[in-house]
Formats: C-alpha cells, sequence, structure tokens
C-alpha cells in the first residue's frame, strides 16, 4: 500500500459536500461512498472521507466542533504552478465556498486558503525553488 495521508471530515449533507469536493477535482471513490459517506481522491497521497455527523461520531467520543466557528485544523494542498493556486481558487468561489485569504505571493510561496460549505480550512500552496538555488550534485 502506498503512503497516503487519509483526512475523515464530519459533514452535515454528504451529497452536496461530494459536490464541492468534485467540483475543485476531487474524484469520487464510489468503493468507500454510501448516503453516509463519500470517499474522495486528491492525487494518489491525499484521500478524504466526507462523513455525516452520526458516522463520524462512530470514531470519536469526542464533541464534533462547528468548523464555520471554531479552528481544530488547517489541511494544505500543495499545487504545481500559481496558475493552478488560483484555479482552485476560482472553483471554490463558483461552487459554493468561502475563500478565506486571497492567493497572494510571499517570497517562494504562493497560496491562499479556503473554506468548505462545512467550514473546513484549506489552505492553497505553490512554492517555486528560492531565488539561486540550485541542486548541491
Amino acid at each position: 500500500m502506498p503512503h497516503a495521508i487519509y483526512i475523515n471530515l464530519p459533514v452535515r449533507d454528504v451529497g452536496a459536500a461530494t459536490r464541492f469536493y468534485e467540483a475543485l477535482g476531487f474524484i469520487l471513490n464510489p468503493d468507500f461512498s454510501n448516503d453516509r459517506a463519500s470517499g474522495m481522491r486528491w492525487g494518489d497521497a491525499v484521500a478524504v472521507m466526507l462523513l455525516d455527523h452520526a458516522f463520524y461520531a462512530t470514531f470519536t467520543d469526542k464533541t464534533i466542533i462547528d468548523a464555520r466557528t471554531q479552528s481544530g485544523v488547517l489541511l494544505c494542498l500543495p499545487f504545481e504552478s500559481r496558475d493552478a493556486v488560483d484555479d482552485i481558487h476560482r472553483r471554490v468561489r463558483e461552487a459554493g465556498g468561502r475563500e478565506t485569504r486571497p492567493a497572494a505571493g510571499q517570497g517562494h510561496m504562493y497560496g491562499g486558503a479556503f473554506d468548505d460549505p462545512d467550514g473546513h480550512t484549506w489552505e492553497t500552496l505553490f512554492m517555486s525553488p528560492p531565488e539561486g538555488a540550485h541542486d548541491a550534485a
């Protein structure tokens, strides 16, 4: 099994959350999806499980936060270019997400952040090599 990160997110409406993530380019895995959960893939290394609150609660005895008003985690998606970062921010706005930090440059990094409809925060990041960087070999 290749190394990957699996992220479980509580959502109010699995269908609406699935449509949002599909609009951003995540791929639905029907083998891990039903009316209580959607398995979504971002490339080869990131899997996101969108779980309705009742199903999510079966995995923890902690209170499920309201991610629209509380922060429990910041997630970050890598991109291959500034244009790709700008494109995902456009898709977020079109799909009903909330851009919380517009994409901007900060040295050799470029990115921003957005909230999905349930309030889960995703950062976006493109990193170009720093000025003057070169291979040591």
